[in-house]
């Protein structure tokens, strides 16, 4: 089992930044394929990007070219830098872990562990 503490969250402007990371605990962290999802409220959580223990990146449409995963192994931790924000991106984000799968990295079922989330509010 994996803890997961999420950080970074606030309130911004339409056009701002944030960069949220995820502190991870409790099993070797660079053996994990990595996520961050959002749920805004009364929506379904939907995948936002994935990393996997390889390296290689996963975006959804809605934020490529915007939002960068990465993770430092060295400090256990993953990051999702957000730039161009838009109102639209206003979720509560979430990080997960995930060891061993071969389903694509938005499948929400596929992960085993999740943090508490973190709240992001964009004004327009």
């Amino acid at each position: 089992q994996v803890h997961l503490a999420e950080s970074g969250g606030g309130l911004v402007q339409a056009g701002g930044s944030l960069r949220l990371s995820c502190a991870a605990s409790g099993r070797t962290f660079s053996r994990d394929d990595m996520g961050w999802f959002r749920q805004a409220p009364e929506k379904e959580r939907e995948f936002v990007a994935a990393v996997r223990s390889g390296g290689i990146t996963y975006y959804a449409d809605s934020v490529k070219g915007r939002f960068t995963i990465s993770r430092d192994n060295a400090k256990n931790t993953v990051y999702l830098q957000m730039n161009s924000l838009k109102p639209e991106d206003t979720a509560v984000y979430y990080c997960t872990a995930r060891r061993g799968s071969t389903d694509w990295v938005g499948r929400i079922p596929s992960y085993d562990n999740w943090g508490q989330g973190t709240q992001v509010t964009v004004s327009s």
